[in-house]
C-alpha cells in the first residue's frame, strides 16, 4: 500500500478518535491491516521501486503537511488535542514503512528481524493494482479523512 494511502487512514483515524495515544496506536495497526488486503506492488526493478517510493513519500509528506495545516487552523478549545490525534494518527499508520528509506539511505534496519519478516509476510501485492486498488483507495481515504475533518471544523 502506498504511503500517501496510509497517512490518509490515519487522519481518519486520528480525527475519528480524538484521542493522541489510541490514535498512534491504531495507526500503526491499520498499517498492517491495509498491507493484508490486496493493493499495487511488486517492483521490477530497484530503481522502480524508487521512483514510486519517493513521489509517494513526497505526496504522503505533502499530504501530512496540508491536512495538520488544517487541523491546527481549527476553532475551539478542543484544537491542541485534535491536531495532536490526526498527527500522531498519520504518524503511526506511516511508521512502519519508515524502514525502506532508513535501509535505502543508511544501510540500517529500523524493526526487529521479527516486525520485518512479519510485514513482508502480509503483503498482497501485484503490479496490476494501482488503478482498482491504490487510486480507488486513495480517493476513498482523501473523501473520508475530508469529511470527517470537515465535521471536526477543520475543512471550511
Amino acid at each position: 500500500m502506498l504511503v500517501t494511502n496510509h497517512v490518509l487512514s490515519g487522519a481518519v483515524i486520528g480525527a475519528a478518535v480524538r484521542r493522541p495515544l489510541p490514535a498512534i496506536a491504531l495507526g500503526v495497526a491499520s498499517h498492517f491491516a491495509l498491507d493484508a488486503l490486496p493493493h499495487w506492488g511488486k517492483w521490477d526493478s530497484e530503481q522502480q521501486f524508487l521512483r514510486v517510493a519517493v513521489a509517494d513519500g513526497l505526496t504522503g509528506l505533502a499530504a501530512m503537511g496540508v491536512i495538520t495545516r488544517a487541523v491546527l487552523r481549527t476553532p475551539g478549545n478542543g484544537r491542541a488535542k485534535l491536531a495532536a490525534s490526526v498527527v500522531l494518527g498519520m504518524a503511526g499508520a506511516a511508521m512502519p514503512d519508515l524502514d525502506k528509506p532508513a535501509h535505502i539511505i543508511f544501510k540500517r534496519k529500523l524493526w526487529p528481524d521479527a516486525v520485518n519478516r512479519f510485514h513482508g509476510r502480509i503483503q498482497d501485492e501485484e503490479p496490476h493494482r494501482f488503478v482498482s486498488h491504490e487510486l480507488v483507495a486513495g480517493v476513498g481515504f482523501a473523501v473520508a479523512a475530508a469529511t470527517v475533518l470537515k465535521r471536526r471544523g477543520a475543512w471550511k
